[in-house]
Protein backbone atom coordinates (compact mmCIF):
# COMPACT_ATOMS: atom_id res chain seq x y z
CA UNK A 1 0.00 0.00 0.00
CA UNK A 2 1.41 3.35 -1.04
CA UNK A 3 1.90 6.06 1.56
CA UNK A 4 -0.19 9.20 1.07
CA UNK A 5 1.67 11.97 -0.72
CA UNK A 6 1.38 14.32 2.24
CA UNK A 7 3.29 11.85 4.45
CA UNK A 8 6.19 11.84 1.97
CA UNK A 9 6.32 15.65 2.00
CA UNK A 10 6.34 15.66 5.80
CA UNK A 11 9.26 13.20 5.89
CA UNK A 12 11.26 15.40 3.51
CA UNK A 13 10.63 18.49 5.65
CA UNK A 14 11.68 16.67 8.84
CA UNK A 15 14.88 15.43 7.16
CA UNK A 16 15.79 18.95 6.02
CA UNK A 17 15.24 20.32 9.54
CA UNK A 18 17.42 17.60 11.02
CA UNK A 19 20.28 18.43 8.64
CA UNK A 20 19.98 22.11 9.52
CA UNK A 21 20.20 21.34 13.26
CA UNK A 22 23.27 19.15 12.78
CA UNK A 23 24.98 21.87 10.81
CA UNK A 24 24.08 24.45 13.47
CA UNK A 25 25.44 22.32 16.33
CA UNK A 26 28.57 20.86 14.81
CA UNK A 27 29.70 23.26 12.07
CA UNK A 28 29.29 26.73 13.57
CA UNK A 29 33.01 27.16 14.25
CA UNK A 30 34.08 26.52 10.67
CA UNK A 31 35.61 29.52 8.91
CA UNK A 32 34.77 30.26 5.31
CA UNK A 33 37.44 29.09 2.91
CA UNK A 34 40.06 31.75 2.27
CA UNK A 35 40.51 33.00 -1.24
CA UNK A 36 43.80 31.81 -2.69
CA UNK A 37 46.57 34.38 -2.38
CA UNK A 38 47.74 36.06 -5.54
CA UNK A 39 50.91 34.38 -6.72
CA UNK A 40 53.94 36.65 -6.88
CA UNK A 41 56.38 36.88 -9.78
CA UNK A 42 58.30 33.75 -10.66
CA UNK A 43 60.97 32.68 -13.08
CA UNK A 44 64.37 34.37 -13.24
CA UNK A 45 65.50 37.99 -13.15
CA UNK A 46 69.11 39.01 -13.82
CA UNK A 47 70.48 42.24 -12.34
CA UNK A 48 73.71 43.81 -13.60
CA UNK A 49 75.14 46.09 -10.91
CA UNK A 50 78.17 47.90 -9.56
CA UNK A 51 76.87 47.71 -5.97
CA UNK A 52 79.50 46.10 -3.75
CA UNK A 53 79.21 42.31 -3.23
CA UNK A 54 78.75 42.61 0.55
CA UNK A 55 75.87 45.02 0.01
CA UNK A 56 74.26 42.57 -2.43
CA UNK A 57 74.44 39.92 0.29
CA UNK A 58 72.75 42.37 2.64
CA UNK A 59 69.96 42.94 0.10
CA UNK A 60 69.32 39.29 -0.79
CA UNK A 61 67.28 38.24 2.31
CA UNK A 62 64.80 41.12 1.84
CA UNK A 63 64.37 40.25 -1.83
CA UNK A 64 63.88 36.57 -1.01
CA UNK A 65 61.22 37.43 1.56
CA UNK A 66 59.47 39.71 -0.90
CA UNK A 67 59.75 37.37 -3.89
CA UNK A 68 59.93 33.76 -2.64
CA UNK A 69 59.18 32.27 -6.05
CA UNK A 70 61.55 34.46 -8.03
CA UNK A 71 65.15 33.48 -8.79
CA UNK A 72 67.09 36.76 -8.65
CA UNK A 73 70.58 36.48 -10.10
CA UNK A 74 73.38 39.04 -10.07
CA UNK A 75 76.34 40.06 -12.18
CA UNK A 76 78.54 42.36 -10.10
CA UNK A 77 81.53 44.39 -11.29
CA UNK A 78 82.70 47.99 -11.47
CA UNK A 79 80.54 50.26 -13.61
CA UNK A 80 83.02 50.31 -16.50
CA UNK A 81 83.24 46.51 -16.57
CA UNK A 82 79.46 46.21 -16.52
CA UNK A 83 79.27 48.66 -19.39
CA UNK A 84 81.86 46.66 -21.34
CA UNK A 85 79.87 43.47 -20.79
CA UNK A 86 76.66 45.12 -21.98
CA UNK A 87 78.45 46.53 -25.04
CA UNK A 88 79.45 43.00 -26.02
CA UNK A 89 75.92 41.73 -25.50
CA UNK A 90 74.48 44.59 -27.54
CA UNK A 91 76.88 43.71 -30.33
CA UNK A 92 75.77 40.06 -30.14
CA UNK A 93 72.12 41.18 -29.93
CA UNK A 94 71.69 39.11 -26.78
CA UNK A 95 71.39 41.25 -23.65
CA UNK A 96 71.26 38.94 -20.63
CA UNK A 97 70.30 41.53 -18.03
CA UNK A 98 66.73 42.34 -17.07
CA UNK A 99 67.63 45.19 -14.73
CA UNK A 100 70.63 47.50 -14.51
CA UNK A 101 71.89 49.35 -11.41
CA UNK A 102 75.26 50.97 -12.09
CA UNK A 103 76.84 54.09 -10.66
CA UNK A 104 77.15 56.47 -13.62
CA UNK A 105 73.82 58.25 -14.28
CA UNK A 106 75.00 59.51 -17.67
CA UNK A 107 75.19 55.94 -18.98
CA UNK A 108 71.41 55.66 -18.78
CA UNK A 109 71.13 58.52 -21.27
CA UNK A 110 73.27 56.48 -23.64
CA UNK A 111 71.10 53.38 -23.19
CA UNK A 112 67.94 55.43 -23.67
CA UNK A 113 69.29 57.01 -26.85
CA UNK A 114 70.11 53.53 -28.14
CA UNK A 115 66.48 52.52 -27.58
CA UNK A 116 67.36 49.79 -25.09
CA UNK A 117 65.34 50.75 -22.01
CA UNK A 118 61.75 49.94 -21.07
CA UNK A 119 59.50 52.88 -20.26
CA UNK A 120 57.94 52.16 -16.88
CA UNK A 121 56.19 54.57 -14.53
CA UNK A 122 56.51 52.71 -11.22
CA UNK A 123 53.84 53.63 -8.65
CA UNK A 124 56.69 54.41 -6.25
CA UNK A 125 58.30 56.97 -8.56
CA UNK A 126 56.13 59.69 -7.03
CA UNK A 127 58.13 59.35 -3.79
CA UNK A 128 61.54 59.56 -5.46
CA UNK A 129 62.97 63.07 -5.08
CA UNK A 130 66.06 62.95 -7.27
CA UNK A 131 67.06 61.88 -10.79
CA UNK A 132 63.87 60.70 -12.49
CA UNK A 133 63.74 60.49 -16.26
CA UNK A 134 60.75 62.58 -17.33
CA UNK A 135 59.56 59.83 -19.66
CA UNK A 136 60.01 57.01 -17.16
CA UNK A 137 62.98 55.17 -18.66
CA UNK A 138 65.01 55.25 -15.44
CA UNK A 139 64.63 56.29 -11.81
CA UNK A 140 67.20 57.17 -9.14
CA UNK A 141 67.57 54.29 -6.69
CA UNK A 142 70.62 55.13 -4.54
CA UNK A 143 72.81 58.14 -3.87
CA UNK A 144 76.56 57.77 -3.62
CA UNK A 145 78.81 60.73 -2.91
CA UNK A 146 82.41 61.38 -3.86
CA UNK A 147 83.97 63.11 -0.88
CA UNK A 148 87.34 63.81 0.73
CA UNK A 149 88.27 61.29 3.42
CA UNK A 150 91.07 61.34 5.97
CA UNK A 151 92.42 59.58 9.04
CA UNK A 152 92.10 62.02 11.98
CA UNK A 153 94.84 60.17 13.90
CA UNK A 154 97.32 60.90 11.13
CA UNK A 155 95.81 64.03 9.52
CA UNK A 156 94.22 66.20 12.21
CA UNK A 157 93.78 69.23 9.90
CA UNK A 158 92.44 67.82 6.61
CA UNK A 159 91.83 69.71 3.35
CA UNK A 160 88.38 71.28 3.25
CA UNK A 161 88.00 71.76 -0.50
CA UNK A 162 89.00 69.98 -3.71
CA UNK A 163 91.38 72.88 -4.41
CA UNK A 164 93.06 72.35 -1.03
CA UNK A 165 94.42 69.05 -2.38
CA UNK A 166 96.84 71.14 -4.44
CA UNK A 167 98.63 72.35 -1.30
CA UNK A 168 102.28 71.13 -1.38
CA UNK A 169 101.92 69.74 2.15
CA UNK A 170 99.85 66.90 0.65
CA UNK A 171 102.42 66.11 -2.03
CA UNK A 172 102.58 62.38 -2.70
CA UNK A 173 99.88 61.64 -0.12
CA UNK A 174 96.68 62.05 -2.14
CA UNK A 175 94.79 59.54 -4.27
CA UNK A 176 91.63 58.84 -6.26
CA UNK A 177 90.11 55.84 -8.09
CA UNK A 178 90.60 55.53 -11.83
CA UNK A 179 87.80 57.07 -13.94
CA UNK A 180 88.57 54.38 -16.50
CA UNK A 181 87.30 51.72 -14.07
CA UNK A 182 84.95 53.47 -11.63
CA UNK A 183 81.69 55.11 -12.70
CA UNK A 184 81.61 57.50 -9.76
CA UNK A 185 85.26 58.45 -10.35
CA UNK A 186 84.37 59.16 -13.98
CA UNK A 187 81.59 61.49 -12.84
CA UNK A 188 84.03 63.17 -10.43
CA UNK A 189 86.63 63.67 -13.17
CA UNK A 190 84.03 65.12 -15.52
CA UNK A 191 82.53 67.46 -12.95
CA UNK A 192 85.83 68.74 -11.51
CA UNK A 193 87.32 69.28 -14.97
CA UNK A 194 84.22 71.31 -15.86
CA UNK A 195 84.50 73.34 -12.67
CA UNK A 196 88.27 73.95 -12.59
CA UNK A 197 89.52 72.90 -16.03
CA UNK A 198 91.86 70.04 -16.89
CA UNK A 199 94.75 72.03 -15.43
CA UNK A 200 93.35 71.10 -12.03
CA UNK A 201 94.12 67.43 -12.67
CA UNK A 202 97.50 68.28 -14.17
CA UNK A 203 98.32 70.19 -10.98
CA UNK A 204 97.06 67.29 -8.85
CA UNK A 205 99.36 64.98 -10.78
CA UNK A 206 102.26 67.38 -10.21
CA UNK A 207 101.38 67.25 -6.50
CA UNK A 208 101.84 63.49 -6.48
CA UNK A 209 98.26 62.30 -7.06
CA UNK A 210 98.12 58.49 -7.10
CA UNK A 211 95.50 56.62 -9.15
CA UNK A 212 94.19 53.35 -7.72
CA UNK A 213 92.00 50.76 -9.45
CA UNK A 214 89.17 51.17 -6.97
CA UNK A 215 87.90 52.63 -3.72
CA UNK A 216 88.80 49.58 -1.61
CA UNK A 217 92.54 49.88 -2.26
CA UNK A 218 92.40 53.56 -1.36
CA UNK A 219 90.52 53.05 1.92
CA UNK A 220 93.07 50.50 3.15
CA UNK A 221 96.05 52.73 2.35
CA UNK A 222 94.31 55.67 3.99
CA UNK A 223 93.86 53.61 7.13
CA UNK A 224 97.55 52.64 7.13
CA UNK A 225 98.63 56.24 6.68
CA UNK A 226 100.05 55.88 3.17
CA UNK A 227 97.62 58.59 2.08
CA UNK A 228 96.68 61.70 4.04
CA UNK A 229 93.60 62.70 2.07
CA UNK A 230 91.72 60.93 -0.71
CA UNK A 231 88.86 61.32 -3.14
CA UNK A 232 86.64 58.31 -2.43
CA UNK A 233 83.07 57.09 -2.12
CA UNK A 234 81.36 58.17 1.08
CA UNK A 235 79.93 54.68 1.62
CA UNK A 236 83.40 53.12 1.90
CA UNK A 237 84.35 55.48 4.70
CA UNK A 238 81.01 55.27 6.52
CA UNK A 239 81.25 51.49 6.54
CA UNK A 240 84.79 51.57 7.94
CA UNK A 241 83.86 54.17 10.55
CA UNK A 242 80.89 52.01 11.52
CA UNK A 243 83.37 49.25 12.33
CA UNK A 244 85.31 51.60 14.58
CA UNK A 245 88.14 52.46 12.18
CA UNK A 246 89.67 55.97 12.52
CA UNK A 247 88.45 57.50 9.25
CA UNK A 248 86.26 60.51 8.62
CA UNK A 249 84.32 62.15 5.81
CA UNK A 250 84.86 65.75 4.71
CA UNK A 251 82.07 67.19 2.55
CA UNK A 252 84.05 69.73 0.48
CA UNK A 253 83.05 73.37 0.79
CA UNK A 254 83.39 73.75 -2.97
CA UNK A 255 80.90 70.98 -3.64
CA UNK A 256 80.35 67.33 -2.81
CA UNK A 257 79.98 65.25 -5.96
CA UNK A 258 76.50 63.77 -5.57
CA UNK A 259 75.88 60.75 -7.78
CA UNK A 260 72.18 59.70 -7.84
CA UNK A 261 72.56 56.33 -9.53
CA UNK A 262 69.44 54.94 -11.27
CA UNK A 263 67.72 51.65 -11.88
CA UNK A 264 66.20 50.69 -15.23
CA UNK A 265 64.73 47.73 -17.12
CA UNK A 266 66.01 46.57 -20.50
CA UNK A 267 63.23 46.34 -23.05
CA UNK A 268 64.73 43.00 -24.13
CA UNK A 269 63.82 41.47 -20.75
CA UNK A 270 62.02 38.13 -21.05
CA UNK A 271 60.42 38.60 -17.61
CA UNK A 272 59.30 42.22 -17.63
CA UNK A 273 56.53 41.89 -15.05
CA UNK A 274 58.94 40.38 -12.53
CA UNK A 275 61.54 43.05 -13.35
CA UNK A 276 58.91 45.74 -12.72
CA UNK A 277 58.06 44.17 -9.35
CA UNK A 278 61.74 44.16 -8.30
CA UNK A 279 62.13 47.78 -9.40
CA UNK A 280 58.99 48.69 -7.42
CA UNK A 281 60.50 47.09 -4.33
CA UNK A 282 63.79 48.97 -4.61
CA UNK A 283 61.91 52.27 -4.83
CA UNK A 284 59.60 51.45 -1.90
CA UNK A 285 60.34 52.70 1.60
CA UNK A 286 61.28 49.18 2.70
CA UNK A 287 63.60 48.75 -0.27
CA UNK A 288 65.22 52.12 0.34
CA UNK A 289 65.82 51.25 3.99
CA UNK A 290 67.80 48.25 2.76
CA UNK A 291 69.81 50.55 0.45
CA UNK A 292 70.61 52.82 3.39
CA UNK A 293 71.88 49.83 5.40
CA UNK A 294 74.43 49.56 2.62
CA UNK A 295 75.77 53.01 3.61
CA UNK A 296 74.19 54.84 0.66
CA UNK A 297 71.66 57.67 0.87
CA UNK A 298 68.04 57.17 -0.10
CA UNK A 299 66.36 58.84 -3.07
CA UNK A 300 63.30 59.33 -0.85
CA UNK A 301 62.97 61.95 1.89
CA UNK A 302 61.07 59.67 4.28
CA UNK A 303 64.11 57.42 4.87
CA UNK A 304 66.88 58.39 7.31
CA UNK A 305 70.48 58.82 6.09
CA UNK A 306 73.00 56.02 6.60
CA UNK A 307 74.60 55.64 10.02
CA UNK A 308 77.22 58.31 10.64
CA UNK A 309 76.12 60.55 7.75
CA UNK A 310 74.24 63.85 7.79
CA UNK A 311 71.02 64.30 5.86
CA UNK A 312 71.51 64.87 2.15
CA UNK A 313 69.78 68.23 2.50
CA UNK A 314 72.70 69.55 4.58
CA UNK A 315 75.17 69.47 1.67
CA UNK A 316 73.28 68.98 -1.59
CA UNK A 317 72.72 72.72 -2.08
CA UNK A 318 76.50 73.19 -2.40
CA UNK A 319 76.94 70.10 -4.57
CA UNK A 320 78.56 70.46 -7.98
CA UNK A 321 75.79 70.45 -10.57
CA UNK A 322 76.51 67.75 -13.16
CA UNK A 323 75.94 68.03 -16.88
CA UNK A 324 74.70 64.48 -17.47
CA UNK A 325 74.15 65.08 -21.18
CA UNK A 326 77.78 66.12 -21.62
CA UNK A 327 79.04 63.24 -19.48
CA UNK A 328 77.06 60.85 -21.67
CA UNK A 329 78.21 62.27 -25.01
CA UNK A 330 81.84 62.86 -24.05
CA UNK A 331 82.54 59.63 -22.17
CA UNK A 332 85.43 58.47 -24.34
CA UNK A 333 86.82 61.98 -24.80
CA UNK A 334 86.85 62.61 -21.03
CA UNK A 335 88.55 59.30 -20.30
CA UNK A 336 91.15 59.84 -23.02
CA UNK A 337 91.90 63.33 -21.72
CA UNK A 338 92.32 61.98 -18.20
CA UNK A 339 94.57 59.23 -19.52
CA UNK A 340 96.83 61.66 -21.39
CA UNK A 341 97.00 64.35 -18.68
CA UNK A 342 97.19 62.16 -15.59
CA UNK A 343 97.84 58.47 -16.22
CA UNK A 344 100.51 58.78 -18.87
CA UNK A 345 102.52 61.57 -17.24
Amino acid sequence: MKKPWYLLVALLVISALALTLVAGCGGGDKKPAEAPKAKGPSGTVMIYTSIYPDIIELIKPSLKKQFPDLDIQWFQAGTEKVMAKIAGEIEAKKIQADLIMVADPSYYLTLKNQGLLLKYDSPNRKDVKINKDAEGYWTGVRISNMIIAYNPEKTPAPPKTWKDLLDPKWKGKIAMPSPLLSGTAYVAAGELSDKYGWKYFEDLKANGLKIEEGNSAIQNKLLRGEYAAVMILEENILKMAGKGEPVKVMYPDDGTIVVPSPIAIFNTSKNQEAAKAVLDFFLSKEGQEVIVKGWMHSVRDDVAPPQGAPALSTFIDKAIKPNWEKLSKENEKTKETFRSKVLEK
